[in-house]
């Protein structure tokens, strides 16, 4: 498998790092330790979760994600893995129970308890990429990184990174970093689909020119991808099947990738794939790949069968052809010019 470099920084991740946001939710740990064994013996080296996993969050799941991984990770070599995991940030009651109550917020305090739970629960002395999973521009980056900064001084954590960033907040950061002499942020995890191509706006830019990778979350939006939800389908147990009978937050939250316009492209992005003798999934996977901005395409699987289809993406270079037709979609149903 393709690997590249995070940011300018020295760690080299494979090209797909496998996402764990449904173990412990819709995933046991039995599949979930399958699905990292197979992606492991496929040559993925990069895994990533977070402190609020799984979610839907409830309060007897808080951190149960990465405690699965940490077990999973106590039969590998830890040196062979690259482990990335999140400080929630300004978290809206989604930290649970003992972690951290309620609201909270990017300063040392939160920071430190953050990581030295999630450190207990992955049974390890560091996380390779640590990044914070929401900003929190009302706290101000110089206590974030200062802190951050310390963490890596001590060797808890390797690479720093940033998630669900805007373009000022990530240029803020950078210049704070720079003007204070603190560990930047190498990485930025947002989200970035054939369904969601706001990043290409002006992050993908910034990317290029300040040398941070992009590690783009749900390429398959949210599953809409897959081509599951086609003809108005809510599959029992898909992700947002779930959301729309929790309602309230979670059902806006699946309004925002299941909808009108979102079913009506990823039909024509199937018909797409179909074409190119390839499925919609390895089509929706291999895209995102295909940016120079992007180090490595986060991907997801809630059973061990979805998993084959996504590792047919590993070596795929799309024909300009079928970038054009993408493309085409993009300009005719997500984002017309008028």
């Amino acid at each position: 498998m393709q690997s590249h470099r995070l940011g300018r920084s020295p760690i080299v991740v494979s090209k797909i790092c496998m996402g764990t946001m449904t173990f412990g939710s819709q995933t046991n740990e039995a599949d979930a330790h399958r699905i990292l064994d197979m992606s492991l013996d496929a040559g993925i080296n990069f895994f990533d979760t977070a402190e609020n996993y799984p979610v839907p969050p409830k309060e007897e799941w808080a951190g149960l994600t990465e405690e699965i991984v940490g077990r999973w990770m106590k039969t590998k070599r830890r040196d062979e893995l690259i482990i990335a995991t999140k400080v929630c940030g300004p978290s809206h009651g989604w930290i649970k129970g003992s972690q951290r109550a309620g609201m909270t917020a990017l300063d040392r305090h939160n920071i430190v308890r953050a990581i030295e739970a999630s450190l207990t629960r992955l049974g390890t002395d560091y996380v390779d990429l640590y990044q914070t999973h929401w900003p929190d521009h009302g706290t101000g980056y110089e206590a974030a990184l200062e802190a951050l900064d310390d963490l890596a001084r001590e060797g808890k954590v390797r690479v720093i990174g940033c998630s669900n960033e805007t373009s000022w907040g990530l240029m803020k950061s950078l210049s704070v970093s720079e003007n204070n002499g603190l560990a930047r942020y190498e990485t930025i995890q947002n989200n970035f689909s054939m369904n969601n191509r706001r990043f290409e706006d002006e992050l993908a830019q910034v990317c290029r020119q300040e040398g941070v990778s992009l590690i783009p979350y749900s390429p398959l939006a949210g599953g809409v991808l897959s081509g599951k939800y086609n003809g108005g389908a809510t599959p029992e147990g898909a992700r947002f099947s779930n959301y729309i009978k929790l309602g309230g937050r979670q059902a806006a939250m699946a309004k925002r990738f299941l909808n009108d316009r979102s079913l009506a492209s990823t039909e024509r992005f199937a018909a797409i794939a179909a074409e190119a003798g390839i499925s919609l999934v390895t089509l929706a996977t291999a895209w995102s790949m295909q940016h120079d901005f992007v180090a490595s395409t986060i991907v997801g699987a809630s059973r061990p069968d979805q998993v084959p289809e996504i590792l047919a993406a590993a070596d795929l270079i799309l024909s300009d052809d079928v970038m054009q037709k993408v493309d085409l979609v993009t300009r005719d149903i997500l984002y017309p010019m008028g």
